[in-house]
């Protein structure tokens, strides 16, 4: 589930809600549709926040646990937890996530302080340095616009500038280079 939250971005309903027929392997793909919130200690199931389904990427070191996490269930079985419960939204002080966390901070004292929702984070910043666009993240996230995602995530995306000036230089050399012939 860490996996799936760092690197593919559902919110943390939309991972708890995300059915085993919502993922597509050969094309790397999870269709996420619903979203699961927690509601007098029982999980509601309804639409995604914008009301919308999206799709987003599967990273291909992940489908093998993916795959493993999805052995012996049907179509209609949930991917996370035992397949049919919602996993439990973990503590804030005393929860699993929480206990993952300290665990990697005793072993390296430079790991950050960080939420399930951090993830989130983590996937769209990893996105935008491997070249996403606005637009691509914005699907992916399920913003409504790619205004939301700019007013979040823009300022990651000034790295393009020094991709942008270099390929400028290199263009204007090619031009200049085929006027010299």
């Amino acid at each position: 589930m860490v996996y799936t939250l760092a690197y593919c971005g559902p919110r943390w309903g939309e991972a708890v809600a995300l059915r085993v027929r919502h993922l597509n392997m050969l094309r790397r793909r999870i269709r996420i549709v619903d979203n699961a919130v927690l509601v007098k200690g029982q999980y509601v199931v309804g639409t995604t926040k914008s009301g919308h389904a999206r799709d987003t990427a599967i990273p291909a070191f992940m489908l093998p646990h993916l795959a493993k996490q999805c052995e012996g269930r049907g179509p209609d079985d949930l991917v996370f937890g035992d397949g049919v419960s919602h996993v439990l939204y973990p503590h804030r002080t005393s929860g699993w996530f929480v206990r993952a966390v300290r665990a990697a901070q005793d072993a390296d004292p430079t790991f950050p302080k960080i939420t399930e929702h951090d993830l989130r984070h983590t996937a769209a910043s990893l996105a935008i340095q491997s070249g996403a666009n606005v637009k691509v993240v914005q699907q992916m996230l399920g913003h409504a616009s790619a205004s939301v995602t700019l007013d979040v995530y823009g300022h990651l995306f000034d790295i393009d500038l020094d991709v942008i000036a270099t390929r400028m230089d290199e263009a204007r050399a090619n031009a200049l280079h085929a006027i010299a012939r």
